[in-house]
């Protein structure tokens, strides 16, 4: 005998991005497993590119600026400095 509640239930089913992680999750081991004297031999000429690229985006903000606006922006900036000297304290 079936019941209403029966009636109306749908099969289990798994949510698709379970699925593409799952498949996601095999295809990255097989790829290391298979490739890993490839990718680690990358390695130091990763990490060589990796200091042009932190020069880069590691000195923006330290009044590294090129053309017209570096004096511009230095006439400024030592118009509005605080004296740093002004304030020694004599023996």
């Amino acid at each position: 005998m079936t019941t209403q509640s029966d009636a109306h239930r749908q099969p289990f089913r798994i949510p698709l991005w379970v699925g593409a992680a799952v498949f996601g999750a095999i295809a990255v081991f097989f790829l290391w497993e298979e490739h890993r004297a490839h990718l680690l031999g990358a390695l130091p000429y990763l990490l060589l590119l990796a200091c042009p690229l932190m020069h880069l985006f590691m000195h923006r903000g330290h009044g590294h600026d090129a053309g017209a606006l570096s004096s511009q922006n230095s006439d400024d900036s030592q118009a509005h400095a605080p004296d740093c000297h002004a304030r020694r304290i004599s023996p």
